[in-house]
C-alpha cells in the first residue's frame, strides 16, 4: 500500500473522532471515506486497535515535528523555549489526541491504546513501529527536554551552563504541560516561560 493511501485513512480515522467517540467509529466508513476497501484497510492496521495505535503515533511524531520546529526558530535560546512552549499548548488545545498524550487523561471519547508495545505480525514498517512502545506524558518530558538542550547548549557552552540550561528546558516543559492542563489566557505560555527563565537561567 502506498504511503498515501494510509495517511488517508489516518485522516479518515481522525475526522471521524472528531464527529463521533471512538467506540462507534467504525473500521467500514474509514475505508469509505478515504476511498479503499475495507480488507484493504485491515491489511494496513489488522484491526481497529491496531488504526488506533497508527492515529496516536502519528499524532505524537506530529507534534514532536512542531517541537522540532519551535526549537530551530532563528532567536536566542530562551526565545525557542518560550516558543516551544508556546506550541505545546497550541497543539493540545487543537489535538483532544496530543492533549491525552501529554496530560495521560484519555477519556471515553477517544482510544486509549495500551502504552507497551503489542505483539505484531505486521508486514508494515509504519504498522510494526505504531505497534512498538507509545510515549507516557513522562517519555514526552524526557523527549522534548533532550531536544530543547541539543538546541540551547552549544559545544562551546561550559559544563556549568550546559546543566542550568538543562535545568532550564525541564522547568520550560514542565510549565507548558501546566499550561495544557490549566491554560492560563492568551499569549500567557510565553510570558510564562520568560519570566521563569530569567530566574533559573542568568
Amino acid at each position: 500500500m502506498m504511503p498515501a493511501a494510509r495517511e488517508s485513512l489516518l485522516d479518515a480515522a481522525y475526522t471521524a473522532l472528531l464527529r463521533r467517540p471512538w467506540s462507534a467509529v467504525r473500521m467500514v466508513d474509514v475505508a469509505a471515506a478515504a476511498g479503499v476497501s475495507r480488507q484493504t484497510l485491515y491489511n494496513e492496521f489488522g484491526s481497529k486497535e491496531g488504526l488506533a495505535r497508527a492515529l496516536v503515533r502519528r499524532e505524537a511524531d506530529s507534534y514532536l515535528a512542531g517541537v522540532e520546529r519551535a526549537l530551530a526558530t532563528p532567536v536566542d535560546a530562551g526565545e525557542r523555549l518560550a516558543v516551544t512552549a508556546e506550541w505545546t499548548a497550541s497543539a493540545a488545545r487543537g489535538n483532544a489526541l496530543v492533549r491525552a498524550m501529554l496530560t495521560g487523561c484519555w477519556g471515553d471519547h477517544l482510544p486509549s491504546p495500551t502504552l507497551s508495545a503489542v505483539p505484531s505480525t505486521s508486514a508494515v514498517p509504519a504498522q510494526r513501529r505504531a505497534d512498538g512502545p507509545l510515549p507516557s506524558p513522562a517519555d514526552f518530558v524526557g523527549l522534548v527536554r533532550d531536544r530543547a538542550v541539543a538546541a540551547v547548549a552549544g559545544p562551546g557552552m561550559g559544563k556549568a551552563d550546559a546543566g542550568e540550561w538543562a535545568r532550564g528546558c525541564e522547568l520550560v516543559v514542565r510549565l507548558a504541560l501546566s499550561c495544557v492542563v490549566a491554560p492560563p489566557g492568551e499569549g500567557r505560555v510565553g510570558e510564562l516561560v520568560r519570566a521563569a527563565l530569567q530566574r533559573q537561567v542568568r
